[in-house]
């Protein structure tokens, strides 16, 4: 039952945010008209900016108090605020400030979210659990948008934002009424001990490593290859919101099948073939023609949930029940620093070829660097983590 509505809780946290992405321009230069392309990029930054800068205090505040739900339930409320917020008319630098604090409520709940489901994989197995996760968060992407291109279709850009309000009005009293923190079982030793723990844990790392070079490819499609399909391509924001989702669909579906067969499989050899080859697709996206774009975004949905999947197996089965949400929170920190260069290094190449063609390139072959340069240190500790 816990796991149950877990796992509801993520998939319905990720609908706002994701929403967004189909009315990406009509929240930028739709609102403000004198918008550079890098300008424009700054929206998504902003958000993760947040969430990199909060989400290693939240996992420290957690494990310190040991507690997860009353974290969680304010962490919702401030992300509904601050999705009205945006809905108000303000300077751009004051609408990224409201993104930013979207950022850090998100993450905040995102990152305990997971610790807990965490918490129960001491229980009932790593694999599943994890890969239950991964599903409810691929699936809340997968959803949130073609939902976002729908309602900004018939809505505007403004009704995605009231929604996505809303539905964190919503979710806040289902958090703090529903959920149920486990004991951890074992002294944290202080705030100092905390923070010596997660760095002795080397073998993190790795995870983490890769956390952070896959979520800079996912700010780079959510933010360069949804301004690409508009400017270059011509889609609408349905038609936007429907190409996202041929990539996001396999991904959401497949991602709790590969938590499974990490079972059987090494999850570090999973890790390290799904990304190759989703680099490798990612980098195709910008070399070919429009019409073959959804079959290579179908294609990385799947190599995605490969990758994905197992890089949350290895963290909970790394991490230490002391310091599970600090742990947690280090692999959200990598993949949002990851988010926060995703966007701003796709405007920055754009900017600087002219073209969107050698930014795919690049950006896909820094997922393909990153395995090749892992590589011998994967297979090393490939006996000890299979």
């Amino acid at each position: 039952m816990q796991l149950g509505l877990i796992a509801l809780a993520l998939y319905l946290l990720m609908l706002p945010v994701t929403g967004m992405v189909p009315v990406l321009r009509e929240l930028t230069v739709g609102r403000y008209p004198d918008l550079s392309e890098f300008a424009q990029h700054l929206f998504m930054s902003a958000n993760m900016l947040g969430a990199l800068l909060c989400v290693p205090l939240a996992g420290l505040l957690s494990d310190l108090w040991q507690r997860r739900r009353p974290i969680i339930a304010g962490a919702l409320a401030l992300n509904a605020l601050a999705l009205l917020m945006l809905l108000q008319d303000w300077s751009y630098p004051v609408y990224l400030g409201w993104r930013f604090v979207e950022g850090c409520a998100h993450i905040t709940a995102l990152s305990l979210l997971m610790t807990l489901a965490a918490d129960h994989a001491r229980r009932r197995g790593s694999g599943a659990v994890m890969g239950l996760v991964g599903s409810a968060i691929s699936l809340g992407v997968a959803s949130g948008a073609p939902l976002g291109g729908w309602i900004g279709v018939d809505g505007g850009a403004e009704r995605v934002l009231q929604a996505g309000a809303l539905l964190m009005l919503l979710l806040t009293p289902l958090a703090a009424l529903a959920l149920r923190d486990l004991p951890v079982g074992r002294s944290h030793g202080g705030p100092g001990a905390l923070l010596r723990a997660l760095p002795a844990n080397r073998p993190l790392l790795l995870p983490y490593a890769f956390a952070f070079i896959d979520r800079l490819t996912v700010g780079f499609i959510v933010s360069t290859l949804s301004l690409y399909l508009s400017q270059v391509i011509g889609l609408d924001a349905a038609g936007i919101g429907l190409t996202m989702a041929l990539f996001l669909i396999p991904f959401s579906l497949l991602t709790f099948p590969a938590g499974l067969l990490s079972r059987r499989w090494n999850p570090l050899t999973m890790m390290l073939t799904g990304s190759a080859a989703y680099g490798l697709t990612l980098t195709a996206v910008g070399l070919v023609p429009g019409g073959f774009i959804p079959w290579l975004m179908f294609a990385g949905g799947v190599t995605a949930a490969l990758m994905y999947a197992p890089s949350l197996v290895l963290v909970a089965e790394l991490s230490r029940p002391e310091h599970k949400a600090l742990a947690m929170s280090g692999f959200n920190f990598a993949g949002s620093l990851g988010f926060v260069l995703g966007p701003l290094t796709g405007g920055s190449l754009v900017s600087l070829f002219g073209s969107y063609t050698p930014a795919f390139v690049i950006v896909g072959g820094l997922e393909v660097l990153c395995v090749l340069a892992f590589l011998p240190l994967a297979l090393r500790r490939r006996g000890r983590l299979g």
